[in-house]
């Protein structure tokens, strides 16, 4: 019998990779491997950031636990940012920080840039 919360999983994680690279310009692509313990993300290619995507039932519980593996993911890949990409119904998307994920990239954002 097929795992129906896994396809569904696999489904927003290929959903995610064609949406981003058309908004990024990279092509992404999905990562494989998700569970290790050496986990970098679920998507590919955006350089520098790992990438988490969740299509849960449960929203909040999403938003709460999901962000903290994307830390992880981060810490693993070595990489600058971490997101986790939210799946919604009705095909929406949206993009879920922690405070500490969205300085980082507010940050390195505004480097260079003169606000005087």
């Amino acid at each position: 019998m097929a795992n129906s919360a896994k396809d569904k999983g696999d489904r927003a994680e290929r959903e995610a990779a064609e949406l981003f690279s058309a908004l990024t310009g990279h092509p992404l692509r999905r990562e494989l491997g998700a569970g290790r313990l050496d986990d970098q993300g679920d998507i590919d290619g955006l350089p520098d950031c790992a990438l988490q995507v969740v299509h849960w039932a449960d929203v909040s519980a999403a938003i709460r636990q999901k962000p903290i593996g994307a830390e992880r993911q981060r810490l693993n890949r070595g990489a600058r940012w971490a997101a986790t990409l939210l799946r919604l119904r009705g095909k929406l998307w949206r993009v879920v920080l922690t405070p500490e994920q969205f300085a980082a990239l507010y940050a390195d954002a505004l480097k260079g840039k003169d606000f005087s």
